[in-house]
């Protein structure tokens, strides 16, 4: 993973001219204000799940391991932007990241395919699904980073290892499609299912969804693209777009809590109704006034 070393290590090193370090300076404060905001919302959403986990309600266990992973991403981002002398420091925290960031691949797709079964399959998903499966989910989607990574030591001689790492990155993007298409066609057959639940699984499939291709695949692009690949600021940037997904992660929290969801449209569609009616009071006094 030596592209992703390099990336990191000029990311944690300022020492630019020109172009270049105006668009290091502006990344630099960018990643600043995304950790002060998104660590202490992870750290809070993380306790607030935690206490959704029953017996009868097991849908948080992957969004938190999710939040984890984001966290371990933020801890990552510190010690690159604190700027750290030792490169082995760079090296093992650039390896976590690498970690925490596949894994939050792989917890999206838990989700998404989660949401899916809830809508295509409510019966079964509600008399099969247990605490258990879920944390056995979990530790296989924790280690399976580390396979995928010794098989990337094996097989650098072979392939670059920044290619084999977005050629896992890729791997989830045809089933969160298949989920957010199979949740769209079995939406309305759903009948044990309440209104309030479908728009909750539908939002969050596709804020899974939009976060993936937003983020993600803008940047597995570039790396596989043999033109932009060593172009530093689409590089750059590219990465930064990647360290935003834990803020979009966040809100996942909204659709895990019910009625979250619709106290959050309903404070939206009560602020658009009091703009309407004072624009309605304003338009009546100036017709007032002139006459």
């Amino acid at each position: 993973m030596e592209d992703f070393y390099n990336t990191t290590s000029q990311n944690s090193s300022y020492e630019y001219d020109g172009e270049e370090l105006g668009i290091t300076d502006v990344i630099y404060v960018t990643n600043w204000i995304v950790i002060c905001i998104g660590l202490p919302l992870t750290i809070l959403a993380i306790h607030a799940l935690y206490s959704l986990v029953r017996t009868n309600h097991v849908a948080p266990i992957y969004v938190i391991n999710l939040l984890i992973s984001d966290l371990i991403q933020f801890c990552c981002m510190i010690v690159w932007l604190t700027g750290p002398g030792d490169f082995l420091i760079i090296l093992v925290s650039a390896f976590i990241y690498a970690i925490a960031l596949m894994a939050s691949v792989g917890f999206m797709t838990c989700v998404a395919v989660e949401r899916y079964l809830l809508i295509a399959w409510p019966l079964w998903y509600r008399f099969k699904r247990s605490i258990k499966t879920s944390v056995v989910v979990c530790v296989m989607v924790w280690v399976s980073p580390f396979f995928w990574g010794l098989f990337i030591y094996l097989a650098s001689d072979f392939m670059s290892p920044f290619h084999l790492l977005s050629i896992y990155l890729l791997l989830p993007f045809p089933v969160l499609i298949f989920s957010l298409a199979g949740t769209f066609k079995a939406l309305s057959a759903a009948t044990s299912v309440s209104s309030e639940e479908k728009r909750r699984i539908v939002g969050a499939l596709i804020l899974v969804l939009l976060n993936y291709t937003l983020l993600f695949l803008p940047t597995i692009i570039l790396i596989l693209s043999v033109e932009t690949r060593y172009d530093y600021t689409l590089n750059i940037v590219s990465f930064a777009m990647i360290q935003f997904s834990p803020l979009a992660d966040l809100v996942l929290y909204v659709f895990m809590r019910k009625g979250a969801f619709d106290r959050l449209l309903a404070c939206l569609f009560c602020c658009k109704s009091e703009t309407q009616q004072t624009s309605g009071q304003t338009i009546t006094v100036s017709d007032d006034v002139e006459a």
